[in-house]
């Protein structure tokens, strides 16, 4: 393949994840999006940061140099949500709650790794990695505090490097490129469920650096690191007649977390490798976004200020799985997880009801040819039921008099069915010939 159709294939192949991207409930601990490897997912992502397939750099860009010449993979991840509500708002005497409030969605994501030499190699990826889409009814107990519609959808791009130090250790390092675009709609029931909102864009940057390690044929560790990126957002308040407060152009800026990953693979036996995660990610600095009037001073909304009162706790995740390789052709794999909620009680709401979840995945690779493979993965999420309770008694940073006492409880469940092509746009090199020997007579 020449360097020209090389380019134009990686261009194009680019544009296209950057394009077809869909609006996802937030699905792992926050606003976090947690679906980027159909192969990770099968093991319920344990010991992804460790390698394993080309995805795995999206946690740890230093497992570029686990692949050979010049390889995509591309993913596609089906989330199927369930989120309902059930609450009463003693403020405007109503006990409305919701149906399902959570969008079924496609999220894509791809990689493209290329090794120059026997030490260097490039990558690129290209993801989601946060976002939120919920649709809630004008009228119901929650109103402003759940929001009629709202969204984030991310776009993140991540050239990359990696190094081979010698036959066991690793380096990698990348720059983040992330464009966000968020939306909040909500209602004043006080002004008849009058519509609002806040909407924007923006660009954020961070990077990314890993190492791996091999210190035996068996054992392969990866601790990859994910910067926290500031997101920028300029965008507009929209109020209705009568609410009083600033309309017109804010701006703000959201503090999105550093993630850290420990990934480990064992080979217990010739067929069987064990896998185990520990990953870490740094919520509690999100704290309160503030949304600014171009004078720097915060905007207001019916006679209170415009504030995100996010304030999360750090969010945790563990994993366990193992893989058993079935024969050349297909491999088998499984685990299950832990993710322990950067949401808590006392800041829970409607928008994000977010808590404690129980992963249970399942998973496969099929290798069709020497160039091409697929991998299969399906993941149920059991969510812990999550009290709300927004009162000025609760402490509750989200209450507003305005939008009145609401408490009640958020019911989720979801549903995760991902695909991924791989493939290796050059030539392999050929299996050395085995030649046998006998001892002249």
């Amino acid at each position: 393949m020449s360097s020209r159709c090389i380019r134009s294939w990686l261009l194009a192949c680019t544009a296209i994840s950057a394009v077809c991207v869909a609006s996802v409930e937030a699905n792992a601990g926050g606003l976090a999006v947690r679906e980027q490897s159909a192969y990770g997912q099968g093991s319920s992502y344990a010991g992804v940061a460790a390698g394993g397939s080309l995805s795995s750099m999206f946690w740890n860009p230093a497992t570029l140099t686990q692949q050979a010449g010049l390889q995509s993979e591309t993913v596609l991840s089906g989330l199927i949500p369930n989120t309902s509500n059930t609450g009463t708002n003693t403020t405007y005497g109503s006990s409305v709650g919701t149906g399902n409030v959570g969008l079924s969605a496609l999220v894509p994501s791809s990689y493209y790794s290329w090794q120059i030499n026997n030490q260097m190699w490039l990558g690129l990826s290209v993801n989601l990695p946060f976002g939120l889409q919920e649709s809630f009814p004008n009228v119901w107990a929650g109103n402003g505090y759940g929001a009629n519609s709202n969204s984030l959808k991310t776009y993140n791009a991540t050239p990359s490097f990696a190094y081979r130090i010698n036959n066991w250790i690793s380096v990698g390092a990348g720059v983040q490129l992330q464009y966000a675009q968020p939306t909040l709609g909500f209602s004043y029931a006080a002004l008849g469920n009058a519509p609002a909102s806040l909407s924007g864009a923006g660009w954020g940057y961070g990077f990314t650096a890993g190492v791996t390690m091999t210190p035996t044929q068996n054992l392969s560790v990866g601790l990859g690191y994910r910067s926290a990126i500031n997101q920028k957002i300029n965008g507009t308040l929209v109020l209705p007649a009568g609410a009083g407060g600033t309309p017109g152009s804010i701006n703000a800026t959201i503090n999105l977390p550093d993630i850290v990953s420990l990934g480990v693979r064992y080979a217990i036996a010739p067929r069987w490798t064990a896998m185990g995660t520990i990953e870490w990610s740094n919520w509690s600095r999100i704290g309160t976004t503030n949304i600014l009037q171009p004078n720097g001073a915060l905007a207001i909304a019916g006679g209170s200020t415009v504030t995100l009162p996010f304030q999360f706790s750090d969010g945790w995740f563990y994993s366990v799985g193992a893989e058993y390789q079935w024969n050349p052709q297909l491999a088998f794999r499984g685990g299950v997880a832990f993710e322990k909620s950067p949401v808590t009680d006392l800041v829970r709401m409607p928008l994000i009801p977010d808590n404690d979840r129980l992963w249970l995945s399942t998973g496969a690779t099929y290798k069709y040819s020497a160039k091409m493979s697929f991998d299969f993965a399906y993941s149920h999420v059991f969510v812990k039921d999550a009290p709300i309770n927004i009162t000025a008694a609760s402490g509750n940073p989200w209450f507003k008099a305005i939008l009145g006492n609401y408490t009640g409880t958020a019911s989720s469940s979801l549903d995760i069915v991902s695909v991924a092509l791989k493939y290796r746009w050059d030539d392999p090199a050929p299996e050395p010939v085995k030649q046998r020997y006998s001892k002249a007579k």
